[in-house]
């Protein structure tokens, strides 16, 4: 099928929310393809076209896809099928087409689910971005491991047994998904020896961004589009 399908997918991280923080070559690539499709809450609100909004080429085609935001994943399933459609579509026909992802793309990224539906059917290139993760290390000044340690990336909605077991056997963490999770993870990193040393970054590299220590909240605060850094290790930095 790739022989029907001339035009090129860029898969582009466009990073945590400061357009600065695009890289040349997702530039490069916004800056010369026709069409542009990428995630939307159906409300009009499109984080990762407003952060590569000043690089797409004027006139190109856009395509915001409403993903639904629910537990059930069969909506968004559907949702980034009539993507590929129509993404295909334009591929067909020569033009080449970029896909915004925020952050990088294969991680914890929308693109990945595109990539999925697209390989083998066309050329697809991946162009990396800065992650929420790096963003908010470096807006915290401050190392995220160091040395031998173990690192661990955890998604809050995980259940408690399985984040505590996660977080007893490493001595630096990052907490993503907080969200309504919040003062559930602040009970397991107080048990786990992780919250001293925890600070919350919120909205990273935007002019919303925040850094807190873990115990700055109140019960019932939800700090939203945040990444939890904590840090229970012995190297001197810590």
């Amino acid at each position: 099928m790739s022989a029907t399908h001339t035009g090129t997918l860029h898969l582009v991280g466009v990073g945590p929310g400061d357009p600065e923080l695009l890289t040349l070559r997702a530039v490069r690539v916004l800056r010369s393809v026709h069409v542009v499709a990428y995630p939307s809450t159906g409300e009009g609100a499109a984080f990762a076209r407003d952060i590569a909004a000043r690089h797409i080429l004027p006139g190109a085609v856009l395509l915001p896809v409403t993903i639904p935001m629910t537990v059930e994943r069969g909506p968004a399933q559907a949702a980034y099928d009539g993507a590929t459609d129509a993404i295909l579509a334009h591929l067909a026909e020569g033009r080449d087409a970029a896909w915004l992802c925020e952050g990088d793309p294969l991680f914890y990224g929308s693109a990945m689910y595109v990539l999925a539906r697209v390989a083998g059917r066309a050329d697809v290139q991946i162009v990396p971005g800065i992650t929420s993760l790096t963003a908010a290390a470096a807006a915290a000044a401050r190392p995220i491991a160091a040395r031998n340690e173990i690192l661990k990336v955890l998604p809050a909605p995980l259940p408690d047994e399985v984040l505590r077991a996660e977080l007893t056997a490493a001595p630096a963490a990052a907490i993503i998904k907080v969200g309504r999770h919040f003062d559930r993870i602040r009970d397991l990193l107080r048990e786990t020896g992780h919250s001293r040393n925890a600070v919350v970054v919120e909205h990273a590299t935007t002019v919303r961004q925040r850094i807190t220590p873990l115990e700055g909240f109140g019960y019932g605060e939800r700090p939203y589009f945040s990444t939890i850094l904590c840090y229970r290790g012995d190297e001197a930095w810590g």
